[in-house]
């Protein structure tokens, strides 16, 4: 029988904070005993969620070590960029375990980070020892671990789609151009003029060209894999919904392979992982297939003419782009099975 572990939630009043509460009451190993906001601490979480009221009714607490590591066992920190560096060495000083959501630790060189995040960088030797917990890839490592680095969502999208025909040597890893979409939750819930109603409504616009902060952690996990340095051209767009990440990736062939080839190819890759669906041929996933699971769906369309793969994959920003994958990972921490307390079907329509 699997023990009950005690869990604690920092940043509780973002949309990965809550929809880590939305997940993880369904999971049976888990009780949630701390919900945590620095700046409505005092506050009951329904206060500013009124769909959590009667379901969680704790009052939200204030960043105390001491008080966090009497509460829990496992901390996970939905954090903005530049706080969780500061945060997570005393939560694992404490004794704690902790997955961090943020991007201060998914950078191996603090110089890298420092230049895409303009934040200063995490202490290297937790840099070094925090576990970049793609599940799919990197299950062995993330096993028995006790800190835990949450993938970014558009990487996640991206490199479930890529590692397989790297991994191969199926495609050039000089020639790759991502073209990745997301919902407007991907942004978060503070306030921004590009992120208001009349502003996203029946609109579609390209954002961060050539400087999106995910770049490096793409181009970081690709180059682990293949062995050698890879670039990428990686271009991010913003959709007028709320949910989900579309990524439309190209590279060109190194040999005469079918699509009929690429989906055996990864339906071997992924055939132990449960949150991977690989589509028939000529058949394309969408987000809404996706939407509220822990699912990434890929398909792919092979261009004889020019030499070329178009491989599609879709995922929920907020799930296995962020709070999903963060409790997949934790399965795997705790020696659980991995889909526990996310055998969800996704919401449609």
């Amino acid at each position: 029988m699997n023990k009950t572990i005690r869990v604690a939630i920092i940043g509780s009043t973002g949309y990965g904070g809550v929809e880590l509460i939305r997940l993880l009451l369904q999971h049976p190993n888990v009780i949630i005993t701390s919900v945590i906001s620095s700046s409505q601490a005092g506050t009951p979480i329904a206060d500013g969620f009124p769909h959590l009221s009667e379901i969680i009714v704790d009052t939200l607490d204030g960043i105390d070590i001491k008080l966090i590591s009497s509460k829990a066992d496992v901390v996970f920190a939905a954090t903005p960029h530049g706080v969780s560096s500061q945060l997570v060495p005393q939560l694992l000083n404490a004794g704690l375990k902790v997955i961090d959501l943020s991007g201060d630790f998914r950078l191996k060189s603090g110089a890298t980070y420092k230049q895409w995040y303009k934040h200063e960088p995490a202490q290297s030797e937790l840099l070094e020892q925090a576990v970049y917990g793609l599940a799919e890839v990197y299950a062995d490592n993330t096993k028995g671990a006790t800190f835990v680095s949450n993938p970014g969502c558009y990487p996640t999208a991206t490199l479930l789609g890529l590692i397989p025909a790297i991994t191969a040597g199926w495609i050039d890893s000089k020639s790759i151009i991502i073209d990745a979409k997301s919902g407007v939750s991907g942004a978060g819930r503070g306030l921004n003029l590009s992120f208001h109603y009349s502003e996203v409504n029946e609109n579609f616009m390209a954002y961060k060209i050539n400087r999106h902060q995910h770049t490096p952690e793409i181009e970081q996990t690709l180059s682990d894999i293949a062995g050698e340095e890879v670039t990428v051209t990686f271009t991010t767009h913003l959709v007028p919904m709320t949910r989900g990440i579309l990524c439309t990736m190209y590279a060109n062939l190194k040999g005469k392979q079918s699509e009929e080839d690429f989906i055996q190819l990864y339906r071997d890759y992924y055939k132990d992982r449960p949150f991977v669906r690989i589509r028939n041929k000529g058949k394309w996933p969408a987000t809404k297939e996706v939407s509220g699971s822990n699912y990434c769906d890929i398909g792919f369309a092979v261009d004889e003419r020019t030499g070329r793969v178009t491989i599609i994959s879709v995922i929920d920003n907020l799930v296995k782009g962020a709070a999903g994958q963060a409790i997949q990972n934790l399965n795997l921490m705790m020696g659980w099975d991995e889909a526990e307390g996310l055998r969800m079907s996704p919401v449609y329509p």
